[in-house]
C-alpha cells in the first residue's frame, strides 16, 4: 500500500467512527423515529455522500452499529468465560458480564439483536456437560437457561421499566440459574 492511501484510509475510519458514534447519539436520543439520515449527519458533522459511501444506507449504518455493540458484548463475554475454571463461576461471569454490560451501555444494549448465539459460550459449556459438571441437555437447552433470564431481565430494564436493579440481577441470577444446569 502506498503512503497516499495511508491518510486517506485513516480520514476514512475516521468519519466512519464519527458517522457510527453520532448513530448511537441520534438513535438513544431519538429513537428509531428520529433515526433519520439528516439527523445522523448534521450530529456527525459529515457529509450525506460520506454515510452512504461507508455504509450504504441508513440501515447499513445500523447494522454496523447493532455489529460493533454486538461484537464488543461477545468479546466481553469471551474474555469473562476465558478466566472462569468452572462451569459455575461460567455461568456468574455470562450472567454477571452480560447485566454489566447492559447497565454500562443502554442505549447501545438497545440495538443488539436479542437471539444473538454466544459461540464462546457454547465452545466454553461443550466440554463441561461432556465432563459432568452440567446436566446433561442438549447445547441450545443450556444457552436458552442461561441466555433466557438473562435476556429477559435486560429487555425489562431497557423498556423503561424501572423494576429490575441490574446489579440486585447480577447478584442473584447466577446461582437460580446454576441450580437448573447442575448436575
Amino acid at each position: 500500500m502506498s503512503t497516499k492511501q495511508r491518510p486517506k484510509q485513516q480520514r476514512g475510519e475516521v468519519t466512519a467512527e464519527l458517522l457510527l458514534d453520532a448513530a448511537l447519539r441520534v438513535y438513544a436520543a431519538e429513537g428509531e423515529q428520529g433515526f433519520t439520515v439528516n439527523a445522523v449527519t448534521k450530529a456527525s458533522g459529515v457529509s450525506l455522500g460520506s454515510l452512504y459511501h461507508h455504509f450504504g444506507s441508513l440501515d447499513g449504518l445500523l447494522s454496523a452499529l447493532a455489529q460493533r455493540w454486538l461484537d464488543r458484548l461477545l468479546e466481553e463475554l469471551a474474555t469473562a468465560l476465558a478466566g472462569s475454571r468452572t462451569a459455575r463461576t461460567g455461568i456468574r461471569a455470562i450472567v454477571r458480564t452480560y447485566l454489566a454490560f447492559v447497565r454500562d451501555h443502554r442505549d447501545a444494549a438497545r440495538l443488539l439483536p436479542q437471539e444473538a448465539r454466544l459461540p464462546a459460550f457454547a465452545h466454553w459449556i461443550q466440554p463441561r456437560i461432556e465432563a459432568g459438571e452440567l446436566a446433561p441437555l442438549p447445547l441450545p437447552l443450556v444457552e436458552s437457561l442461561v441466555l433466557g433470564p438473562v435476556i429477559g431481565v435486560a429487555r425489562r430494564s431497557l423498556s423503561g421499566v424501572d423494576d429490575v436493579d441490574l446489579d440486585e440481577a447480577a447478584r442473584l441470577l447466577p446461582d437460580r440459574i446454576w441450580r437448573s444446569l447442575s448436575p
